[in-house]
């Protein structure tokens, strides 16, 4: 044993330190790794996270400015509809549109009020600009309106500077066509054409547009575009009145 150590005893010693060197080298590079990689990547890691939370909290302020935004803007068509509602001389209902067929846009538009708000068929319906329509079917809280753009309409319209009768008829847009009852001379664009004390559906003076063009080869036939916006209603105004259709 003795010749053994004196062998390699100095030998294995060294070794054996050296190998404690080198685990205590190891530890502490794993710890000094460690060390590293936290002061370095996890502040990327952290960025990446409020990067993250910062990009939701912006989209649902978004979300909310726009929620706020409409909702502002349905206030003021609410109020403008109000507004108009007052200037009225009979007793009127402001009613919201709340169905709209895509593919009969121009014909017809459901309200949100009805039967039990006073509405009753043959009211007519008019928003800020001039004559929208007239109620057809009634439910206890709806009603079904048909615009005066629809196709099938037809309304007693008279030309307010010369006082020249005639109707209107829908053609699924914003402009309408008026049928005079003769050949009139002197249409300009810019006439103004109202409701006429000839119409049965309606009561007489009611804005419904101005003349957009004219006819020269049928001077009895004039494009009207409408006053009121039909395309983009929100709100409209229920004024009662009794058909005379049928009454003489």
């Amino acid at each position: 044993m003795s010749r053994w150590w004196d062998r390699y005893g100095f030998r294995t010693i060294i070794i054996i330190v050296a190998l404690i060197i080198a685990l205590w080298i190891k530890q502490t590079q794993a710890a000094f790794l460690s060390e590293a990689y936290y002061f370095v990547v996890k502040p990327f890691q952290s960025q990446t996270q409020f990067t993250v939370e910062d990009r939701l909290t912006n989209a649902r302020i978004l979300e909310l400015e726009q929620s706020v935004a409409e909702l502002e803007q349905q206030n003021r068509q609410l109020k403008q509809s109000l507004d108009y509602a007052e200037t009225q001389p009979v007793q009127t209902i402001a009613a919201p549109v709340i169905a709209r067929s895509r593919d009969r846009w121009w014909d017809r538009v459901t309200l949100g009020k009805g039967s039990e708000d006073g509405v009753k068929p043959s009211d007519i319906v008019t928003g800020i600009g001039g004559l929208v329509g007239r109620v057809t079917h009634v439910t206890p809280h709806t009603s079904k309106v048909l615009l005066i753009s629809d196709s099938t309409s037809r309304v007693g319209a008279i030309l307010s500077r010369n006082r020249q009768f005639g109707y209107i008829r829908g053609k699924s847009s914003s402009t309408v066509v008026m049928q005079f009852f003769h050949q009139v001379a002197g249409i300009k664009p810019g006439d103004e054409i109202a409701t006429s004390s000839l119409s049965k559906l309606y009561p007489p003076g009611l804005a419904i547009g101005k003349v957009k063009s004219v006819n020269k080869n049928q001077g009895a036939i004039v494009e009207v575009e409408l006053s009121a916006p039909i395309d983009v209603l929100e709100w409209v105004v229920i004024q009662p009145f009794e058909s005379q259709l049928g009454k003489e």
